[in-house]
């Protein structure tokens, strides 16, 4: 089997959330014929340089695509940027904020708040390089405004409640959506789930009525 037609996924979940919190959307991904399987890392004790060089042993192990919410899709394509030869086909991105987030550097700007980043602040900060690898990137973007985040970002567009549309536009990625949806949302909802599975089959999230909600 080659890259382009593997079925494994791996999913990782976002800042300050557990690795529980990707058990929905990867039933939805298991109920379409996918492989799923949770990477966990500690996103404030941690952070991404503590997961970049395990998550990169892990995809060199097995050929899989990734989907990755929120601050875990910059550890993706940070890892694929220092490890460019990792046999990983395609990336889902759900509300992460590539270019760099509002909301963190809010929360970064007050002495009682910025703890709460923990070694994730960088990173969440500054975002990822125009995307120039292999991989296929997909990002989906959320649009129900729900979050504390919007008190810290100062959102004046379309936002999640934690992300601003705008803050996910990364350069260089394949197919960018949105999705009437909050940041949290992002992982209940069907249709999010089946424009993954499309992305995952075609590198495209509409395609021929593929992107079908998967409930």
């Amino acid at each position: 089997m080659s890259t382009a037609e593997t079925d494994h996924v791996l999913l990782l979940h976002g800042l300050w959330m557990p690795r529980l919190s990707m058990h929905w959307i990867a039933a939805r991904l298991r109920r379409a014929g996918f492989i799923p399987e949770s990477f966990g890392y500690a996103t404030i004790a941690g952070g991404p340089e503590a997961a970049i060089p395990r998550l990169a042993r892990r995809l060199r192990d097995r050929p899989s695509h990734v989907l990755a919410h929120s601050l875990g899709g910059l550890v993706t394509l940070t890892t694929l940027e220092r490890h460019p030869d990792l046999p990983v086909p395609r990336v889902v991105c759900l509300g992460s904020p590539l270019c760099g987030s509002g909301a963190a550097a809010g929360l970064a700007g007050y002495a009682w708040s910025a703890a709460s980043l923990g070694h994730s602040a960088d990173l969440l900060r500054r975002g990822c390089h125009p995307w120039r690898g292999t991989a296929q990137v997909g990002v989906v973007a959320g649009t129900t405004p729900l979050g504390l985040g919007r008190y810290f970002g100062h959102f004046l567009d379309a936002n999640d409640g934690t992300v601003a549309v705008a803050e996910t536009c990364l350069s260089g990625v394949a197919d960018h959506t949105v999705v009437a949806t909050s940041h949290t949302g992002l992982l209940l909802s069907p249709e999010v789930a089946g424009l993954a599975a499309s992305f995952f089959r075609h590198g495209r999230f509409h395609l021929s009525g593929e992107a079908r909600p998967i409930e």
